[in-house]
């Protein structure tokens, strides 16, 4: 019986353990649906495809595998494309596979449905690795390329397109779809270990950098800044790899001063993971953050390593392996010293850093975390959300994810936690989100429903881009298009079948988090924001 390239695909990510796919299906990519009903996979249909990519992120980020979107020809790659940016931003591992023209027809300028000049070149810009096959034979090699791509080394968006006519020829002939062999996890060399045993243990007053590529490897960090006895900053993506009530715990951005006083006292500073991004580092100041004394960096990409800052020594390595590796031989230190004073005396002068309303927002956040045990929380770029990245102390790793770092889009936090939510279906979802900046995505609202989501959409309506009208006023500039107005929440929540209530102190928002953790529900949490300037 003849098999299609495209059932062959079906096939391929089967074998591979993708168990969602998130897609629009269309005229130019029906046959990469032929069989997929019929698989274990299961297809999450989204509203516009870059809710589609920022699904993926959400699920990728929360699950540790691959988020995979199929897309159309043309607008559906233009469409994803700040998705993958953001993904590319944040080391996120995503597949895109995307239909192309016929062959013979791809940037003949003719003008053929959904035609681009150079589809695959823009893929490209915002991807990894990207390819385009052209023979039924090139599918499984391409597909292994892809798959490395996105998941070994650094994280990251790999794209594949296959023209519509190729996806309906017969792949019979080509071998059982099995599974790609797991490279190994890279370790550095035996000698640079043991230089970075000597430094680490000669130090007296050492501190951890971790970055979004430390948050696999939590258990390590701890063990390492534990028997160091050194003060861990978290970056956004790293929140929670410790506790906020761990002694060593600093869960404050680097961008404020008591933060980089901490760093500047140390005498050894191990940075894992981190790329010294200027969303993480220099946010809120006007001076570039300064080179650490004795700086080590551990980053599983060879560039990264020398990006931006340059250390004295360079580890290249997967996290979790490399800091397993330094443990082994690492002496045990006869006492913390006084890392958790450092550490307390640098949380404590952090949040007292902070605007009074910033620290209300934190507040706000913490109440969440308190009432919603296990609660993933994710956001976009909204005010709340900025105040939680300068000081928020997330739970536990990956439990705190949001856009407004790196790429920095709008629209996502709604459909990036539906993917959240996919990933982890019996933990609840807390999704973060200002009234403009949902409307950058309100058709994904259908999609929680859709899967029966454990999900409280908490609206921070303020009526307009209240971050960027405040930013217009602090420069004398006369506010424009800024004032958008909101729609009903309460009309939106009830159109979708959803509960719907307003906040507008801390105790309500107890009383309506208490509420949405009870029970599997999805609630829209409208958050009047006036009433916590």
């Amino acid at each position: 019986m003849k098999k299609t390239l495209g059932t062959y695909l079906i096939e391929a990510l089967e074998a591979q353990g993708v168990k969602h796919v998130f897609g629009i299906p269309g005229v130019h990519n029906l046959e990469l649906y032929r069989g997929l009903a019929a698989s274990g996979i299961r297809h999450v249909a989204g509203r516009h495809e870059q809710g589609l990519g920022f699904m993926a992120d959400g699920y990728a980020r929360v699950s540790g595998g691959l988020g995979v979107c199929f897309t159309i020809t043309g607008p559906g790659l233009t469409n994803i494309a700040s998705a993958m940016g953001q993904a590319l931003a944040d080391s996120v591992p995503l597949l895109v596979i995307s239909s192309e023209n016929r062959r013979g027809e791809i940037s003949t300028g003719k003008g053929f449905l959904h035609e681009m000049p150079d589809q695959l070149r823009l893929a490209g810009l915002v991807a990894g690795h990207a390819q385009r096959i052209d023979h039924v034979e090139d599918l499984p090699p391409a597909l292994e390329r892809v798959f490395r791509a996105a998941r070994a080394g650094r994280p990251q968006p790999a794209y594949l397109e296959i023209p519509r006519d190729l996806l309906a020829e017969d792949a019979s002939h080509l071998p059982p779809a099995s599974r790609f062999a797991v490279p190994e996890l890279p370790v550095p060399p035996a000698a640079a270990l043991a230089d970075a045993v000597s430094r680490l243990a000669a130090a007296r007053r050492p501190v951890i950098l971790a970055g979004g590529g430390a948050v696999r490897a939590a258990a390590e960090v701890c063990a390492l800044a534990e028997r160091l006895g050194a003060p861990v900053v978290m970056t956004v993506n790293a929140r929670g790899i410790l506790p906020p009530d761990h002694p060593l715990a600093v869960p404050m951005s680097p961008s404020l001063e008591p933060v980089r006083a901490l760093i500047a006292g140390a005498d050894a500073v191990l940075a894992i993971g981190t790329e010294f991004g200027q969303t993480d580092y220099d946010m809120y100041v006007v001076s570039d953050f300064p080179q650490p004394r004795g700086l080590i960096r551990i980053d599983i990409d060879h560039d990264q390593l020398q990006r931006n800052l340059r250390p004295e020594l360079a580890l290249r390595g997967d996290a979790g392996a490399t800091l397993a590796a330094l443990l082994k031989v690492l002496p045990v230190a006869a006492a913390a010293g006084d890392g958790p004073a450092r550490a307390a005396a640098t949380r404590s002068a952090a949040f007292a850093a902070l605007t009074p309303a910033m620290q209300r927002e934190v507040g706000f956040l913490e109440v969440i975390r308190r009432t919603v045990p296990g609660a993933i929380l994710v956001g976009d770029s909204t005010q709340p959300v900025y105040a939680g990245n300068l000081g928020y102390g997330a739970p536990s790793p990956g439990s705190w994810f949001n856009s407004s770092t790196g790429y920095g889009t709008l629209g996502y936090a709604v459909p990036a936690s539906t993917g959240a939510g996919l990933a982890a279906p019996d933990r609840p979802i807390v999704c973060i989100v200002g009234d403009g900046g949902i409307q950058f995505s309100l058709g994904e609202l259908a999609v929680p429903r859709d899967v029966g989501a454990w999900s409280a959409i908490v609206v921070w309506n303020n009526h307009g881009y209240g971050e960027i009208k405040s930013s217009m006023i602090a420069v004398d500039i006369e506010p424009e298009g800024v004032d958008v107005g909101p729609p009903d929440f309460g009309h939106l929540a009830r159109a979708y079948g959803y509960g719907h209530c307003v906040v507008d102190s801390l105790e309500s928002l107890e009383r309506a988090m208490k509420d949405f953790a009870a029970r599997r529900q999805i609630v829209v949490v409208e958050v009047r924001a006036e009433a916590f300037e």
